[in-house]
């Protein structure tokens, strides 16, 4: 069984605050590998020498800002995707807890895999924005900011060229599924000990190995979807895309014939990599934008540690802390009047 829970101390603005700065940080850094991921999944040149010359290729012909191409449309939709998956998940988990506020592990992992489909359908549009401004040339380019990507799609290849390669969201959302499932039930084997033993260190080991695992088995489909992402006869040699299909299935069939089934995890290395910077940036972020909330709201005597202040109920709200705080001083006041 899995308990679901949140610091309660937090207000949610607060926790939102902190969930957007810590994603736009660990993205905007670990920008450079999800570049070089992207195009070694639709297949331009720059990639077609291994990893380490990618980065090479991409800086002679690029410059550094190509390194940091789509990241605006990547953070963009860091706003509303956490926003739709946080609360479709709550209400999710909610409808599925016990009276006990319970909830097993695989109903969690649904509720997340199904926030997430819902959360990436409001957001797929950007993510399609981002896969095209990776694909092209800065120095040479078809499209010239966000707004100008989405606006030019639709123009020009109607609404669906918007979610095209959406299903292959949802059909990798299984395998992923699979993957974070798999190793959070043998966490405890791993550690030998149960999970509420798991100190912060554990914990951010745990998350990068689920996330290296979930996405390795759900890569093919990620890889498919960036190619047709990618991919539209109004652009120079159809986006730079390395192999030219009419749907889904003829990209696989097309990728495993031409270029072999290991090709459908081309780019699998800089995504390892990223992995644990990513989670490791988002982790003591989070942990910092955490630490200064709660010395704001009270609850501990500095923004660099997690000591309590004393005599401060930590089981209260952020609220009932300030109207406990209110009375107490109001008390104090009418009884120091008292003794004059």
């Amino acid at each position: 069984m899995a308990s679901v829970k949140k610091d309660d101390r937090l207000t949610s603005s607060q926790s939102f605050m902190c969930v957007g700065f810590a994603g736009f940080f660990s993205k905007t850094v670990t920008s450079p590998l999800e570049v070089v991921k992207i195009k070694s999944q639709v297949g331009t040149f720059h990639c077609k020498r291994g990893f380490l010359q990618s980065f090479l290729l991409i800086y002679q012909n690029e410059g550094l800002r190509g390194f940091w191409k789509g990241n605006l449309a990547s953070c963009l939709r860091l706003i509303p995707y956490t926003a739709v998956h946080l609360t479709t998940y709550k209400k999710l988990v909610h409808l599925h807890m016990d009276e006990l506020g319970f909830i097993s592990q695989w109903r969690a992992i649904l509720a997340g895999g199904l926030a997430g489909a819902v959360a990436a359908l409001t957001t797929y549009p950007l993510e399609v924005a981002e896969t095209r401004l990776i694909a092209q040339n800065c120095r040479q380019p078809v499209y010239m900011g966000v707004v100008h990507t989405i606006s030019k799609i639709y123009r020009n290849e109607g609404l669906l060229a918007l979610y095209r390669g959406f299903s292959l969201t949802l059909l990798g959302a299984i395998p992923f599924s699979i993957g974070c499932y798999a190793v959070h039930m043998n966490l405890d084997k791993l550690w030998q000990e149960p999970s509420f033993r798991f100190t912060p260190l554990q914990n951010f080991i745990n998350g990068c190995l689920a996330a290296g695992v979930a996405q390795t088995l759900s890569y093919p489909f990620e890889t498919v979807k960036r190619k047709m992402q990618a991919q539209s006869a109004r652009l120079p040699h159809l986006g730079g895309v390395d192999v030219h299909f009419t749907g889904m299935m003829d990209c696989f069939i097309q990728v495993v014939k031409n270029k072999g089934v290991l090709s459908l995890w081309n780019g699998l290395t800089a995504n390892t990599i990223k992995v644990v910077p990513y989670f490791g940036l988002l982790f003591t972020c989070f942990e910092m934008c955490k630490q200064v909330s709660l010395y704001r709201n009270g609850y501990i005597v500095s923004p660099l540690s997690y000591k309590l202040t004393p005599g401060v109920d930590q089981s209260l709200g952020p609220s009932e802390l300030e109207e406990a705080k209110r009375y107490l001083k109001n008390r104090d006041f009418g009884s120091s009047l008292g003794k004059c």
